[in-house]
């Protein structure tokens, strides 16, 4: 066996890929933090409701437009809240899964993001 290695490897292939490795890791941290203080906006209703969230899928802002709030409809309201916040997380979504999958090879990793 080879020495500090494993059998038919040298040790500098062993390093070299610790080292790929290492630096893959701490791409994919800098990705993670990037990715989670980016911001993303979305609206419905022709505007009336706006959603913002960060890439840690967090709600950070809700506007409504006072010409929205309908008491006699009030159903309308929150299917246009719900449609905002869900468009803003799927593009927080989509982003991560873009910028993610070019440092992966498109390969998931669960537990990594």
């Amino acid at each position: 066996m080879a020495r500090g290695g494993f059998p038919g490897m040298g040790g500098g292939n062993m390093q070299q890929l610790a080292r790929q490795a290492a630096k893959l890791q701490q791409q994919l941290q800098d990705a993670q933090e990037q990715l989670a203080a980016r911001e993303y906006e979305a609206a419905s209703g022709g505007g009336m409701v706006t959603a913002r969230v960060n890439g840690k899928h967090e709600l950070l802002s809700l506007a409504i437009k006072p010409e929205a709030v309908d008491p006699d409809d009030v159903e309308m309201l929150s299917d246009m809240v719900v449609a905002a916040v869900n468009a803003a997380m799927k593009a927080a979504e989509e982003d991560s899964e873009k910028t993610m999958g070019k440092l992966t090879g498109g390969i998931n990793m669960p537990g990594l993001f």
